[in-house]
């Protein structure tokens, strides 16, 4: 099996911050004292075993605030030293509410290998399920700053629940010209109740309507521990079918859902839940898409 990995983060604890491994803590995506060691491109090619990875777009590990373009400049220092060029794509941290904003995305924007920025917007009623305590997309000096990304030529990674995905669509309409990729089809949380399924699957429907929105197939064993292919069908075939197999693009959220299954294991299922699609809607949701969406 061939892929294009869309979604893989890299950490070296010997050189580089990143505040959640200093202090690691238990939390519904899993155990994150698990993931306290380094983890590098010969271990992501190492754990990929027999699935072919061609190309890999790393997002944010959740750097250092203080200094997020040292990540972009490490990662842009690994693709050109190691030969492959990996990783292929970059998407960079930047938090788009700070006064030097303009500042952080030009100086992400000056590396060969960026191609978007991702600020995490999770933001929950339940505290066990909330990550930032703010509503960004209401922010107006936020809002102001995701008009650069244009400027730059630079995507942005939406990390969101259900709850705010009609703000997410009122801002990709805003900025049609700014390439928006939906993350982990939408994390899915509030899944014991009818409300909260039809909370995701009309979220996702606004921001499929907005045809500058793609969306990331991962991230499913983060609420679901004891995954089966079976379990994870629903949620595959109900995003493939919303954003079609021109949008959809899987990825591994690797080393994040390592906790959860092998990379294997993760990509084979894939497979398995797609395996009637033709040749060319799997060369799309395996490997085109995420070469098309990330310029890679």
């Amino acid at each position: 099996m061939q892929v294009v990995d869309p979604h893989i983060h890299l950490w070296d604890l010997s050189t580089h911050h990143y505040p959640w491994l200093a202090n690691p803590q238990t939390s519904f995506v899993g155990d994150a004292r698990e993931l306290k060691h380094d983890y590098l491109i010969r271990d992501l090619l190492r754990d990929a075993g027999s699935v072919a990875v061609l190309k890999v777009v790393h997002v944010d590990a959740n750097h250092d605030p203080a200094d997020p373009v040292e990540e972009t400049r490490w990662l842009q220092g690994i693709a050109d030293e190691e030969g492959r060029g990996m990783p292929d794509g970059i998407v960079a941290g930047a938090d788009l509410s700070a006064d030097n904003a303009p500042q952080v995305l030009e100086a992400h924007a000056a590396f060969a290998n960026t191609r978007g920025i991702r600020q995490i917007l999770n933001v929950h009623d339940d505290p066990l399920y909330d990550y930032v305590g703010r509503h960004y997309m209401h922010e107006p000096q936020w809002r102001r700053h995701v008009a650069l990304l244009k400027r730059y030529g630079l995507s942005f990674d939406l990390q969101l629940y259900p709850s705010q995905m009609n703000d997410a669509a009122a801002l990709a309409r805003e900025h049609p010209d700014t390439q928006f990729i939906v993350n982990h089809a939408g994390m899915f949380v509030d899944r014991a109740s009818p409300t909260g399924y039809r909370a995701w699957r009309e979220g996702m429907r606004a921001l499929a309507a907005c045809p500058n929105v793609a969306v990331k197939i991962s991230g499913l064993a983060m609420f679901d521990h004891d995954w089966t292919i079976e379990s994870f069908r629903p949620y595959v075939l109900e995003t493939i079918d919303t954003f079609g197999c021109e949008r959809a693009m899987f990825a591994s959220n690797f080393p994040v859902d390592r906790l959860f299954g092998s990379y294997t294991a993760i990509w084979n299922a894939y497979a398995r839940i797609v395996a009637d699609a033709s040749e060319s809607e799997k060369d799309a949701l395996f490997v085109r898409n995420a070469e098309r969406i990330y310029r890679i």
